[in-house]
């Protein structure tokens, strides 16, 4: 499977990127949904009496903010790669019948009544799991990191998933959207896990899962699969997710260096 699935799984890591080449920065122009391009740009802060006068109506200014943004949206894209390539795994491992059944949703309703769907990144739901070596080892895990974190692992129909490409920030609001979405999970049988791919995580936050109750796995090249994604991957999935990035790094970096260069290059005055 590692050999078959690599051009696959590089494409559902890497295609996401692409989007990023099609950012333009708003400077806070709501309306101007497509982003402003250079000569836009240069017009609008030429036109600025104070911004002209300090010299920001400058191309460098221009590749300054859209660097800032681009940051951002490579971060986001990475994470959509991660997701798109867990779930895959995900699918391939398990022998799973439908994509569908990789991931996980269910319906909250905001204070204004409406009702919305939010969805985890991903599901090993134990009957439906057809492969049988798969399905053992993910039903020990299962019973072995509940008991870690010590509560009772009877009852549990599997694990829901939450991808991240990797948890820099300590955003307050994300950690309790998290914190809201293991408790429904619980709600429902399932033991809440956070993926993390990096292994940049803080302490605190990671410690702040533990004690709700959520399994958290990094980065890490341990080969304790409680606490390693890589080590989970390839000891309870059967897949070696850390030999796939490390075989076809070569590759990803090129691919990655090509679209870094194009974001922060600074753009030819006719764009």
């Amino acid at each position: 499977m590692q050999d078959i699935n690599n051009a696959n799984y590089i494409d559902l890591f890497i295609s996401p990127l692409y989007e990023c080449l099609e950012y333009k920065p708003k400077f806070g122009n709501a309306a101007k949904s497509e982003g402003y391009t250079l000569n836009e740009f240069l017009q609008l802060y030429g036109n600025d009496p104070f911004y002209s006068w300090i010299g920001l109506n400058s191309p460098y200014m221009f590749t300054a903010h859209k660097a800032a943004g681009c940051m951002t949206s490579i971060y986001r894209q990475i994470g959509i790669g991660c997701e798109r390539l867990f779930r895959q795994i995900i699918f391939d491992t398990a022998h799973y019948m439908d994509l569908s059944s990789t991931q996980w949703s269910y319906t909250a309703r905001t204070q204004s009544g409406k009702e919305k769907v939010l969805t985890l990144d991903g599901r090993l739901e134990l009957a439906d799991i057809n492969d049988e070596g798969v399905q053992a080892r993910v039903s020990h895990w299962l019973s072995q990191i509940c008991g870690q974190l010590g509560i009772d692992s009877d009852g549990f129909k599997g694990v829901v998933f939450e991808v991240r490409q990797g948890y820099k920030s300590k955003d307050s609001k994300r950690q309790n959207a998290d914190i809201d979405n293991a408790t429904v999970a619980y709600a429902y049988h399932y033991l809440p896990v956070f993926s993390v791919f990096s292994s940049q995580i803080d302490e605190d936050i990671v410690l702040r899962y533990k004690n709700n109750r959520c399994c958290v796995l990094v980065g890490t090249m341990s080969e304790n699969p409680y606490i390693s994604l890589f080590a989970f991957c390839k000891e309870i999935l059967g897949y070696d997710l850390a030999n796939f990035f490390s075989t076809n790094s070569a590759y990803i970096r090129e691919k990655m260096g090509n679209i870094l260069e194009q974001l922060f290059r600074i753009d030819d005055a006719k764009n």
